[in-house]
């Protein structure tokens, strides 16, 4: 009688939610969560997480399991893990615009995104989003209409800066723009820090702005640190596939970016950009017409060009070209890697003396510098016997 006392008072504590834990997600088909939400008129909230997101799974362990955030979750939201690798997740994540990992999004009955935020919660954090979520005047939304409707207060603009920040949607920077459009002076400390942290393009008034008062912006953070945020926005847009910038236009963003250095970084990039491109010989004439303009003192640079060349070029001229920054890369700095690379250029040439006694120069060198020159002695040997 004990054993059924026992699990009848279990049975009844399990139906009263007394023993639940955590938040609790449904497995419903995403469809017949929208209907659900309908009815009940409540929010649904996602986990748009992935398989191999470190934060997600600390948050599945550590925060979701939280008995207060479940029992506020659990009586006002519809809760969904959504695998965003999986064919609905991707579907979710084309229309709400998810691209990092968590994303946590509240959205209607409707599909209607109503709020959102992104990255590590802890469970006070997520309670807070989840009250901004539940409250219209609050919501990502509300402010979201308010901005539309021609709302410029500064005040509200910072605040909306602030949501918008975390949710991570890419639309942060028109918002930034706009609250600084309402300042007098952007070399104020926080002004140069909203700068300085929400510039996400190289298109922007912002980044224009950070270039030109560079010296306000190492003040305040680091001259390291400066260059690199300036190098990635720069790069990020030469690598946007759907801007497909041609030299002209990289040409133009590193003046706008690096004045000073603009026609040596033009230059030096030109290579990278034939490279790219499987445009050989137009690899090679940039090289060589980089390298007799603008002088280096870095021996692996003028090398690692050399070897460039050896891998992809075939013609003897332009080999030629080659042969001279391996040279100069000898007269900075002699070593078995450059040597070496001489040498495999005076082969593919068709230099077969020169070759090996470079090779040989190259296999000395290695031998008393306890380095391993086995590649260069097999390279002889096949000279020699006539292999290649």
């Amino acid at each position: 009688m004990r054993q059924y006392i026992t699990v009848f008072v279990l049975g009844l504590l399990l139906s009263s939610g007394l023993l639940a834990q955590g938040i609790s997600f449904t497995d419903a088909k995403w469809e017949a969560v929208l209907t659900q939400a309908k009815e009940e008129q409540k929010i649904i909230f996602v986990d748009a997480y992935t398989t191999w997101c470190g934060p997600c799974k600390k948050m599945s362990k550590e925060v979701f399991t939280s008995k207060k955030l479940g029992k506020f979750y659990n009586d006002n939201f519809i809760s969904v893990k959504m695998d965003m690798e999986q064919p609905q997740g991707k579907i979710l994540g084309d229309k709400y615009n998810v691209f990092v990992y968590p994303t946590l999004l509240f959205i209607d009955g409707y599909g209607s995104l109503v709020h959102r935020t992104a990255g590590y919660q802890t469970v006070k954090q997520l309670l807070e989003e989840g009250e901004i979520a539940g409250d219209p005047s609050k919501s990502m939304a509300s402010m979201d209409a308010k901005y539309a409707s021609g709302d410029r207060d500064p005040a509200f603009l910072k605040e909306y800066l602030r949501v918008k920040s975390g949710a991570m949607d890419g639309s942060v920077q028109p918002i930034a723009e706009a609250y600084l459009a309402t300042q007098s002076d952007w070399n104020e400390p926080d002004n140069l820090s909203l700068i300085y942290q929400l510039t996400d393009s190289a298109d922007s008034k912002m980044f224009e702005y950070l270039v030109k008062n560079k010296d306000a912006f190492i003040e305040q953070y680091s001259a390291a640190d400066v260059e690199t945020k300036i190098q990635q926005l720069v790069f990020a847009k030469i690598h946007d596939e759907s801007a497909d910038l041609d030299l002209e236009q990289i040409g133009q963003l590193f003046k706008k970016a690096y004045p000073s250095r603009a026609a040596k970084m033009t230059s030096q990039y030109r290579m990278t950009y034939y490279r790219e491109r499987g445009d050989r010989e137009g690899f090679a004439k940039s090289a060589i017409d980089h390298y007799d303009q603008y002088s280096t003192t870095d021996p692996g640079e003028l090398n690692d060009i050399a070897w460039t060349f050896y891998e992809v070029i075939d013609d003897k001229e332009l080999l030629k070209g080659a042969a001279c920054l391996a040279k100069k890369s000898i007269k900075l700095e002699k070593g078995y890697y450059n040597m070496d690379t001489l040498a495999a250029i005076y082969h593919k040439m068709g230099k077969k003396g020169k070759a090996i006694k470079t090779a040989k120069k190259a296999i000395a060198i290695a031998n008393a510098n306890g380095e391993d020159p086995s590649s260069t002695v097999e390279m002889v040997e096949k000279i020699k016997s006539g292999e290649i």
